[in-house]
């Protein structure tokens, strides 16, 4: 199991470094990206690991990749300027 948690963790610092090169003009802090990425990736082990029981490497980092991915896509600001106009005007 400490091995699920490293390499989930290190799976998650590349997908947070990856995202933070490739997108740095729609997402916040680089601090907070990274930190987010490992945390999801942690977290997503978790789930996958208590779902799944002992099951293989690969299926843990699997779900780990995917909650990742997941919760690093709510850290993304919008591309530009919303184009729909208020109700209120």
């Amino acid at each position: 199991m400490l091995l699920e948690a490293l390499s989930a963790a290190i799976l998650g610092l590349a997908l947070a470094w990856a995202a933070a090169r490739r997108l740095p003009h729609r997402l916040p802090a680089r601090s907070l990206v990274l930190a987010t990425g490992v945390a999801g990736a942690l977290f997503g082990a978790f789930v996958t690991h208590s779902a799944l029981g002992a099951a293989s490497l690969l299926a843990v980092l699997l779900g780990s990749a995917a909650v990742c991915s997941a919760s690093l896509s709510l850290l993304l600001r919008p591309a530009g300027r919303l184009r729909g106009r208020s109700a209120t005007a």
